[in-house]
């Protein structure tokens, strides 16, 4: 298995498991939405995607991916990373494909120069949490979130 960093030249690949990830989350299917919301991050540099690919197969097909966005950090003075996607396609599961991906957007955070990773899970999503966990992430148990739809 190999991860790399997609481009614009990927759509066709990374688009139905974005599209996949938003059904995850009750979102309805539309792939042509999926398409250009994560065509216009990777085309306009707004986020980083990476793909899991095997290494056995074209690269036509993915078994995951992740997408990162940059974020700033105003008390530390330095930027961060917001590790928004993480989706591994169904019949890919229980064979390290996120592990791989997480390490990969660790790496990457190192690279930039990020000060940290963060994200958010749903309570309930239990396998997601525990992989974290197993990578020495911290679940924050002093601040709050809050959110306000417009």
């Amino acid at each position: 298995m190999i991860i790399c960093k997609a481009t614009v030249a990927d759509l066709d690949v990374v688009a139905p498991l974005y599209d996949a990830y938003r059904q995850f989350y009750t979102q309805p299917a539309d792939l042509a939405a999926a398409r250009a919301f994560i065509g216009e991050r990777i085309g306009r540099g707004e986020s980083t995607v990476f793909l899991a690919l095997d290494d056995d197969a074209p690269r036509t097909h993915a078994l995951g991916f992740t997408q990162l966005y940059p974020a700033f950090c105003s008390v530390a003075a330095r930027p961060y990373l917001v590790l928004y996607d993480l989706f591994v396609a169904t019949g890919a599961r229980r064979r390290g494909v996120a592990r791989l991906l997480m390490e990969r957007a660790q790496q990457f955070a190192a690279e930039t120069g990020a000060v940290r990773l963060e994200l958010q899970t749903a309570r309930t999503n239990r396998p997601a949490q525990a992989l974290y966990e197993s990578l020495g992430w911290i679940r924050d148990e002093q601040f709050y979130t809050y959110t306000r739809r417009i």
